[in-house]
């Protein structure tokens, strides 16, 4: 594979890895973001692996936030995330989709939660996702305890000021 066509499809062979640096890229903005508000009674917990439909947990005094993350690069096409049905059962559960440049800087944000405190809007009656593989015969199998969120149902873009003040509920 040539420079060019490899740089083109960056992003998708190591979609792993591109997330888990988006992630620390944005544990670290907000730890700054709160250290600058003098708030450092905060921390950042990490799961062993995705059973509870979440990505980490972040406190800052007593508001707790279980964060599923998502991304895309800036002008891509994705209509819709998957999210796990398990978000929901957990405080202050919320969905950050966060829209990166090639370069993985941070863009722009939508969201998706309550304020600190509420549950996940409900998600039941969004439509069923299946796994990206088929199987022998090229059947998709459903993933019942996972739904498909489109767009709509995410914020308009919005900036990282926003995203912290949704998920902390400090103000600038």
């Amino acid at each position: 594979m040539d420079d060019l066509a490899y740089e083109k499809n960056m992003h998708y062979l190591h979609s792993t890895l591109r997330e888990r640096i988006v992630e620390h890229i944005f544990v670290g903005e907000a730890l700054r973001w709160l250290w600058q508000r003098r708030k450092t009674d905060v921390e950042v917990l990490r799961p062993e692996f995705d059973a509870g439909g979440y990505d980490l947990v972040m406190s800052c005094g007593k508001i707790e936030r279980h964060i599923q993350f998502k991304s895309t690069v800036v002008g891509g096409k994705a209509a819709y995330i998957k999210a796990s049905l398990k978000l929901m059962d957990k405080p202050s559960g919320c969905i950050i989709w966060i829209y990166v440049t090639e370069k993985l800087e941070l863009d722009s944000f939508r969201w998706l939660g309550g304020t600190p405190g509420q549950l996940l809007p409900d998600i039941h009656d969004r439509d069923a996702a299946r796994h990206t593989k088929g199987n022998a015969k090229g059947e998709k199998a459903e993933l019942p305890n996972h739904r498909i969120i489109p767009i709509r149902d995410f914020s308009q873009p919005c900036t990282f000021d926003q995203v912290m003040e949704n998920l902390f509920g400090v103000q600038e």
